[in-house]
């Protein structure tokens, strides 16, 4: 059965998190370096887009996250 990763929603086959979302131990990111990723993720997919409308729009995506709900960066975007 495939599942979505609580951080970031990308298919898993088992667990939590995706293997892209985890450090060497296996442990869930912290919240900046997980951002910053994400971010230039968009970047990539979306070349041209301004910096700040990518970073916003990733903000308000992982407020949706069960990892990141509560986060005190993501009070405003819910």
């Amino acid at each position: 059965m495939t599942t979505s990763c609580e951080s970031c929603s990308m298919p898993i086959e088992s667990g939590r998190y995706c293997a892209y979302c985890v450090d060497a131990d296996g442990n869930l990111q912290d919240f900046d370096t997980r951002f910053a990723s994400m971010v230039s993720w968009q970047e990539r997919r979306h070349p041209g887009e301004p910096r700040e409308k990518i970073e916003a729009d990733t903000l308000a995506y992982m407020a949706t996250m069960p990892a990141w709900r509560d986060h005190p960066r993501l009070v405003d975007h819910r």
